[in-house]
């Protein structure tokens, strides 16, 4: 729990419900898995959550309702942005459909407040939301998409759960994405009709000619975009982010850019045996360097580079401090419009 977080796209974090088990590749170097089985591993809110591994602390997929903060959003009078159990998953299959209930109890009576719910399991939360009826004004659904794997397979349902705001965070980015041409299945008159959608705008097209009645479906409203950090961060190709920015802007949806996270796109390439001293003073102390494709392969050192119109590039790993949060020259800290 934080009356204020470091996160950049929300004000404050209530961790209500902590703890979580591995769901998809995403979940690897998670800060909150690795926070919880070190420095918070004895606070009644963390202990008993992960298990020591060879890797380090992971989820052992026990999960708490910390009740001294229940109330904690009402203790808020100004208004401000909520990150929902930034520690853990909401719709995680160990978490009782009570629990939820009490969490969303407490949102509706918080109306002065913007409540972002982030998830990794979009089945369970379709399921369950669509039998509450209509959405709450004030909470934002959300889900993860690190690939374009996850995102085919949680988008579908985030678009098929009532919701004032649809966003995803697609952080840490660990491929290339594409929203604006994704599997979309529905029932026909003689069957399963297999179409594509653009996720961004809720426009799709049947693959087959015969049900090519176009149809306006609920979209995504936001995109986050972020970078990993932390030990054996894995790096983020600048194509990626890029392209993402890109079909946000095409589909006039705000697009937030949160962090390169430990590795930062350098400007420059050497030849392999170069004298560091001729680099950056800030860059010869980091001078771990690798060669990253656009489908994410990478070797070190490589003795020529492609620049990015050959979809290769050099990346440094700096730390999130350093790499800084500049895509393209600028910031990008756009949020979605909420109408009363």
């Amino acid at each position: 729990m934080s009356d204020r977080t470091t996160i950049e796209w929300t004000g404050s974090t209530w961790n209500i419900i902590t703890g979580c088990s591995f769901k998809s590749p995403g979940c690897t170097n998670c800060y909150a898995m690795k926070l919880a089985g070190s420095r918070l591993k004895n606070h009644p809110s963390r202990a008993g959550l992960t298990t020591l591994a060879k890797s380090g602390p992971v989820w052992n997929g026990q999960v708490r309702f910390n009740e001294q903060w229940a109330d904690l959003p009402m203790r808020w009078t100004k208004p401000r942005m909520i990150f929902v159990c930034a520690h853990g998953d909401l719709f995680h299959e160990s978490v009782p459909d009570e629990w939820i209930l009490r969490v969303w109890e407490v949102m509706k009576e918080a109306k002065q407040h913007t409540f972002q719910v982030l998830t990794k399991r979009a089945d369970r939360m379709h399921k369950l939301l669509n039998q509450l009826g209509p959405p709450l004004s004030n909470v934002w659904l959300g889900v993860s998409t690190e690939n374009q794997e996850t995102a085919n397979n949680r988008i579908p349902k985030l678009l098929g759960t009532p919701a004032a705001v649809r966003w995803i965070s697609a952080e840490p980015l660990l491929g290339a994405l594409d929203l604006t041409n994704m599997p979309w299945r529905l029932n026909g008159v003689s069957g399963e009709v297999v179409k594509t959608m653009n996720a961004l705008t809720g426009e799709t097209t049947a693959l087959d000619p015969l049900f090519n009645r176009r149809e306006q479906l609920p979209s995504i409203n936001w995109v986050v975009v972020g970078g990993e950090s932390g030990q054996n961060a894995r790096p983020m190709h600048p194509i990626w982010a890029e392209s993402l920015r890109d079909q946000c802007q095409r589909a006039n949806v705000p697009f937030f850019f949160k962090q390169w996270g430990s590795w930062a796109p350098r400007s420059k390439c050497w030849n392999a045996g170069t004298d560091f001293s001729s680099l950056d003073p800030q860059c010869r102390r980091w001078p771990h360097v690798i060669r990253l494709g656009e489908h994410g392969r990478n070797t070190r050192h490589l003795s020529h580079c492609d620049d990015k119109a050959g979809r290769e590039v050099y990346m440094q790993n700096v730390g999130k401090k350093l790499s800084g949060r500049t895509l393209d020259g600028r910031t990008w800290d756009e949020f979605p419009e909420v109408k009363p």
